[in-house]
């Protein structure tokens, strides 16, 4: 294992991170308080408890994961795909360090920033809600699998995209319509049928719900099922990712 590549790799996305804090940190942070300002306060107040739960801290899991999902992509996406619009690819295809490895720093990089974002974000609701974790140790192992899955997702879009429109296709017009969609700001038990059906094939509600269980110990779907999702997605973007560098996949043109 090339330990020391690895490790220039991740702290140059590290140090990249840094230099566009605002953008990649603070701007995240402040639109997750006008969401708590507008939903936790304003309407919360109005809302009816879901589970037990006051509107304004049942909605701090589903806010969280929806800054996450988004900037787990782009990070992990600007982050390969920088290289390839400057050129640099082809050093980094012919440095002595394997796809396992490349892949492991740029990742490794982009899901550290998610679950600071992740952390950072919880704090914040903390100013305006109570917020509780009744299983920490799996609330950290969601976040961890969550963000490692979305990372990995916006890596393999990094290596598909052609342009910097095609960054954005798929957070743009698939991630935010299914987390708007996937309870959210919402549990999907309210939902009558046949739609509490349909929404339980959204990857994103298992998601949610299985990160909003380790705070609440409320879930719309079983535990089981969201770590087998999560699974799942990881498992998935890592053989696709697998596939692109074996076969060089818009990386070697």
């Amino acid at each position: 294992m090339n330990w020391n590549g690895i490790g220039a790799i991740y702290k140059f996305e590290m140090a990249r991170w840094g230099r566009t804090l605002w953008q990649s940190l603070i701007t995240p942070v402040i639109t997750t308080a006008l969401y708590f300002v507008v939903f936790g306060s304003a309407l919360g107040s109005r809302m009816t408890a879901m589970d037990g739960i006051s509107y304004g801290s049942f909605i701090v899991p589903g806010l969280t994961l929806l800054s996450v999902f988004m900037q787990s992509i782009f990070n992990a996406s600007f982050g390969i795909y920088f290289p390839k619009f400057t050129g640099t690819i082809y050093e980094l295809l012919s440095a002595p360090i394997s796809s396992f490895e490349a892949v492991l720093a740029y990742v490794g990089a982009a899901t550290t920033k998610s679950v600071i974002l992740a952390l950072v974000t919880l704090a914040t609701a903390l100013l305006f809600v109570p917020v509780q974790v009744d299983h920490p140790i799996a609330m950290l192992l969601f976040l961890l699998g969550i963000t490692t899955g979305f990372c990995l997702f916006g890596f393999a879009i990094g290596v598909w995209s052609k342009n910097f429109e095609q960054l954005q296709i798929f957070p743009m017009l698939v991630i935010t319509p299914l987390t708007f969609l996937g309870g959210a700001f919402y549990s999907i038990k309210a939902l009558g049928a046949p739609w509490r059906t349909i929404a339980a094939f959204n990857p994103i509600v298992h998601l949610i719900s299985g990160f909003r269980w380790s705070f609440y110990s409320v879930a719309d779907v079983p535990v089981w099922a969201s770590a087998a999702v999560t699974l799942a997605i990881n498992v998935a973007c890592m053989a696709v990712i697998a596939w692109m560098f074996k076969t060089g996949y818009r990386l070697k043109q």
